[in-house]
């Protein structure tokens, strides 16, 4: 597919993964009158609801053949994609977004460097590849500080706290003894995300900065205004197209944010933004869209990748999305019975402490804003 030749209605979109983002992906595409093809070594819930469906591993290059040739445009549901599927695919067709988005998203280092060179504020980072770089990382950045691995890192797996007492030795190898980055800390106020999307045209969208609450490094909930300054909202936004028109990007991108807070000389509150993270996909925190936006995040994903005019990003109101995890799940009647809560499960087939079971957006009154 190109800028000059969109998908129409009856074209099928393959997707990487077959989650509950990829389960979204499908529905979204199916209100669109497009069908989906999910390839996932595991069974998911997009199993459930997509036209297709191939299980097989991300090496089996004749599976992928097969499947590429299936489909008229393929994107993904999460980001660490093995290069080797993505060189195999496209050879076929797009993969959206681009191969070079995930080479620069899958490591840490490469990602963090890629900001820098923006221009953009990260936490101060340094690459580990030993006990004794880390030692002379740490005695730079000092206690706290953060270790994580340079790939395959998600809701806080992959990363160890560097404190007082810690040994860095331990430290290096819990994280298996791979590269690793050392991140200073950040002492921040508050975190936020911004769920944009670009078209194959350039045109960006963008939805109003969330405001997430994380428990055991999982997302809890997340709020709608976020509590932050307009001047900042409207900053995280232009970051946030800056990194989207740098990699060239097309379809949902997610860009995770720290609020830190200093005084001015009046004492005044002055909020600046540190980006934690890039998340080349839909996104947890953007959830909410599928009832709070006049355009889910899914759909306007969707709308990206098919070379579709975006939809409005316009918010309907005050949200609180909160995750339903684990046992969490059980709520499920009584949430089904509160007026104002959008109840959304996702089929999993067990409920597994730490485990996203589905999540529930509670929709407020406009004159609560």
């Amino acid at each position: 597919m190109t800028e000059t030749s969109p998908l129409k209605p009856g074209d099928t979109i393959g997707i990487l993964g077959s989650g509950q983002l990829g389960k979204m992906l499908s529905m979204a595409a199916a209100q669109l009158g497009l069908k989906t093809h999910i390839y996932c070594p595991d069974e998911g819930p997009a199993f459930d609801v997509c036209a297709a469906k191939t299980r097989a591993q991300y090496d089996d290059e004749a599976a992928l053949v097969s499947f590429a040739r299936s489909v008229d445009v393929i994107t993904y549901e999460f980001e660490n994609v093995p290069a080797t599927t993505a060189a195999i695919l496209a050879r076929h067709h797009a993969v959206v977004p681009n191969a070079d988005v995930l080479a620069i998203t899958q490591d840490r280092l490469n990602e963090k460097t890629f900001l820098k060179n923006l221009s953009i504020p990260t936490a101060p980072f340094l690459a580990v590849d030993d006990a004794g770089s880390l030692a002379r990382a740490v005695g730079q950045f000092g206690r706290p500080s953060i270790l994580k691995t340079r790939r395959f890192g998600y809701d806080g797996k992959g990363q160890a706290l560097i404190k007082e007492g810690t040994d860095l030795a331990v430290a290096f190898r819990s994280l298996g003894g791979h590269s690793t980055i050392l991140e200073g800390f950040v002492p921040f106020a508050r975190e936020v995300s911004v769920i944009a999307a670009r078209g194959h045209d350039g045109s960006f969208r963008a939805y109003d900065v969330c405001e997430n609450h994380h428990e055991h490094h999982i997302l809890s909930q997340t709020i709608l205004p976020a509590r932050i300054k307009t001047t900042t909202q409207e900053h995280a936004i232009s970051i946030t197209q800056t990194i989207a028109k740098a990699l060239n990007y097309v379809g949902i991108m997610t860009v995770e944010m720290f609020v830190v807070e200093t005084k001015d000389l009046a004492g005044g509150v002055i909020e600046h933004l540190i980006v934690n993270e890039i998340a080349p996909r839909v996104h947890n925190s953007g959830h909410w869209t599928l009832d709070g936006a006049m355009t889910s995040q899914f759909e306007q994903h969707i709308r990206a990748i098919c070379g579709w005019p975006l939809g409005s990003t316009e918010r309907t109101g005050p949200i609180e999305m909160r995750n339903l995890i684990g046992s969490d799940v059980d709520q499920w009647p009584s949430l089904l019975a509160e007026n104002g809560a959008c109840l959304h499960l996702y089929g999993k087939s067990e409920a597994r402490a730490g485990r996203k079971m589905g999540h529930v957006t509670f929709l407020r009154a406009k004159k609560d804003n």
